[in-house]
């Protein structure tokens, strides 16, 4: 069973609620797809269900095809923001960790070649693997924030929030103009380059800048 934590283990008194996420927010991410930039911004919801502790292990579907890591920064939301302005998110947040995007890349692409939505490729239960979050108040520079995947003792992914299209302040007030966000919600702010096939026996292990670094596996 999930239950927010710290990223020292201490569980936090905020209710487990929605993922709600941005894609194509990093500029060599959207390469790697082929895809096009939007003015747009691509946001989708993974229910409470997709959620699963990081460490230390989690699983993956085996007869679905392809999951695909992206990992990402996460930012657990501690008061609720409506239609909220850009200058009114930092106070709503409570802090910030790493999460995994998981995604069933064949699905995904069926579902889109077929011209039908894709929830099923992103919102599947354990779709979510999330670490502790680092409270706000020790992340001085939320948007100078260097984040890694390695695979078996190889990088997969690394990035820096810096090169977000849109800042977490802004893509969450952006957000808020659509979905209401609650206390004990986690936004997921978008994945740089590198997502690729995990397979059962898998090593990781993820860092977020000198906050923290978490070991885990594909059990």
């Amino acid at each position: 069973m999930y239950q927010h934590q710290d990223y020292q283990g201490q569980p936090l008194p905020l209710p487990v609620g929605k993922v709600v996420c941005i894609g194509q927010n990093y500029q060599d991410h959207i390469a790697e797809m082929q895809s096009k930039t939007a003015e747009e911004a691509l946001f989708f919801i993974k229910p409470a269900t997709a959620l699963v502790p990081l460490s230390p292990a989690f699983s993956i579907p085996l007869a679905r095809g392809a999951v695909h890591n992206e990992v990402e920064i996460a930012v657990l939301i501690a008061t609720p923001l409506s239609h909220a302005d850009v200058s009114q998110v930092a106070e709503a947040i409570w802090g910030y960790s790493l999460a995994l995007d998981l995604t069933l890349r064949e699905v995904q692409a069926r579902l889109k070649q077929q011209g039908r939505p894709w929830e099923l490729a992103k919102g599947f239960d354990g779709a979510c693997p999330v670490a502790g979050f680092v409270p706000k108040a020790l992340v001085q520079h939320p948007q100078q924030l260097d984040f890694s995947l390695y695979v078996n003792g190889e990088a997969r992914q690394v990035g820096n929030s810096a090169n977000m299209i849109r800042g977490i302040c802004q893509l969450i007030s952006e957000m808020s103009q659509f979905f209401t966000l609650q206390a004990g919600d986690i936004v997921l702010t978008g994945t740089p380059a590198g997502v690729g096939p995990l397979q059962v026996g898998d090593k990781l292990q993820l860092q977020l800048s000198d906050f923290f670094s978490i070991s885990s596996r594909i059990a």
